[in-house]
């Protein structure tokens, strides 16, 4: 007879002896785990793991359903599968090719599809979905020797993907099957089809998109937000990498292993130096009625490089740039508010002084003399230095922080007298047709590198703040971005290239016993596939010098 293991149950608090051998599907029943929503999946000993993975020696468990991180992402690959599966089904010869997220879902196009994507082929699309789900076919996973793998993928016409395993040194892959359709997923997948009950495809721009379950409601599906600007943005720099040849990772590694990284470099900081000097000429055109120029953008965008690239090209045009810092109008310390934990919420637009905000800058947009406050951060108080500012004819205010967009911010500011910018890095790259780059994944990578090298903080540190900083971000930026006049994408298409480097070690030094450790295995996985390229070509006004160092910006 095997001698039983212990096991903890961290959903029920319990720690139990069972038989080994037994799944995460029958330990789940043992300690009779109930939570919201089905469960997905579990953190066995800090890792994802599917319910099908079998316990033979001692672990602590966490159960989790699709209020999780981990588990949205199982939710959104298992459904990327079924509709993968239902266009092969319906259109022999054809495949779902995932571009990004948008409007709170996933458009997507079918490549080999010679009919229309119109609404009746969607229509038959989205009921053969529901017929997948409604069979409630498992999802099976295999290792297969990879070698094999880029063969199997390359008589199915899956170039892109045997292209990525043929730069990925790996001796095994895991291999998903559903009913007798394969694939590669970046990540694990639910048990079954049947427990993708909740979604919706629709007709979106030339193609499709794949409505997806609220976390917080997972009964219904997200409502469409319409973002035309952030969907005209990304399949713009598409056209772009396309042209280039360069739209997936395994197209930039061959690239970097061909010796042509330092091309890629050039091309892609010429591309963000014509962008930036775009928005200046614009401005310029604008010079007489835009006085203030308004930037904003979520966490890591690059927002701060940005706005400074920018005040160079205005230069360039023959307008004089004045930067006025919003951390500067903190309220004192004890007026700041608090969040539903009591902690200070200095992301809220409640923070700043806005009524004093607005005063100085009818001031300065009148020809008058405003002595700028500065905030002590080590008082919590705001102090007045005798630091005056008056704005010449031909001067032009750039403001940068997370509250620029936001209409509360500049009330009393007349509309034409505002120029908005959003800032975001936008990843264009994929791992292939139906493996997208998430580009929260790339501000994130960015963020903990920062984080690590000037702010004294960890990846665990930062990965625990991270999900908090979403929030904000949803909360007090994302509502205004279709406000922009216009959008700059802060990607490079080299840049996950270069980061890798710096965010592999940072990541090995979080510790195995922290929740965060399976947040840090899956972006030590994404990493992997990039093959590294050097900064040393990196140039010193690049955004990307923002987290690296090495900037000839200052950033005090």
């Amino acid at each position: 007879m095997r001698q039983e293991v212990e096991v903890v149950c961290g959903n029920t608090k319990e720690k139990k002896n069972i038989v080994p051998g037994l799944n995460l599907a029958e330990i789940a029943v043992e300690f009779n785990v109930k939570l919201n929503s089905p469960i997905l999946g579990a953190m066995v000993n800090n890792t994802l793991k599917e319910l099908s993975y079998e316990v033979y020696s001692p672990k602590t468990i966490h159960f989790i359903d699709i209020s999780h991180t981990a588990g949205m992402r199982m939710y959104q690959r298992s459904l990327f599968f079924v509709l993968q599966k239902a266009v092969k089904d319906l259109i022999p010869g054809s495949s779902v090719r995932f571009e990004h997220s948008v409007s709170k879902g996933f458009y997507c196009e079918i490549d080999g599809c010679d009919q229309s994507l119109e609404l009746p082929l969607i229509f038959n699309i989205g009921d053969k979905m529901r017929e997948i789900v409604e069979a409630n076919i498992p999802f099976k996973r295999d290792k297969v020797l990879t070698t094999d793998v880029v063969n199997m993928f390359e008589r199915m016409g899956y170039y892109d993907k045997a292209k990525l395993f043929r730069t990925r040194p790996k001796l095994y892959t895991s291999i998903y099957y559903l009913g007798d359709s394969a694939d590669y997923f970046f990540g694990s997948l639910v048990p079954t089809s049947g427990y993708l009950k909740v979604f919706d495809l629709v007709k979106y721009y030339q193609g499709m998109l794949l409505r997806i379950p609220k976390r917080s409601k997972p009964e219904e599906v997200e409502d469409i937000e319409i973002q035309d600007q952030m969907f005209e943005i990304f399949q713009e720099h598409k056209d772009w990498v396309d042209i280039l040849g360069v739209g997936s990772v395994a197209a930039i590694n061959e690239q970097v292993q061909r010796g042509y990284s330092s091309e890629l470099i050039k091309i892609s900081e010429a591309l963000h130096e014509k962008k930036v000097a775009q928005i200046a000429d614009i401005l310029y055109c604008k010079r007489d009625k835009v006085r203030v120029v308004l930037i904003s953008g979520p966490s890591s965008s690059g927002k701060t490089t940005f706005a400074k690239r920018l005040s160079i090209q205005l230069k360039v045009s023959g307008l004089k740039p004045y930067t006025i810092s919003l951390d500067n109008y903190f309220v004192d310390r004890e007026d700041t508010p608090k969040d539903e934990n009591g902690d200070y919420d200095f992301e809220s637009i409640k923070a700043l002084d806005v009524d004093l905000f607005n005063r100085d800058l009818l001031k300065l947009l009148n020809g008058e003399e405003v002595e700028l406050p500065k905030f002590s951060f080590e008082k919590g108080k705001r102090v007045y230095d005798k630091t005056f500012l008056k704005i010449e004819s031909n001067g032009i205010i750039v403001i940068e922080g997370i509250h620029a967009l936001t209409p509360e911010l500049t009330l009393l500011i007349p509309a034409e007298k505002k120029f908005k910018v959003y800032v975001s890095a936008l990843t264009s790259l994929s791992f292939d047709s139906i493996n997208r780059i998430p580009t929260t994944d790339n501000r994130l990578i960015r963020r903990i590198i920062r984080d690590y090298k000037y702010r004294g903080y960890s990846a665990l540190d930062t990965i625990r703040r991270w999900d908090s900083v979403r929030r904000g971000e949803d909360k007090n930026i994302f509502p205004y971005q279709e406000q922009a006049d216009v959008m700059f994408n802060s990607s490079l298409l080299y840049e996950l290239s270069v980061l890798k480097s710096y965010a592999e070690p940072i990541l090995y030094e979080l510790p195995s016993s922290e929740p965060e450790y399976s947040e840090a295995v899956r972006l030590q996985k994404f990493l992997s596939y990039f093959t590294p390229i050097p900064n040393d070509e990196v140039p010193p006004t690049s955004i990307l010098r923002e987290f690296l160092g090495g900037s000839t910006f200052s950033y005090k």
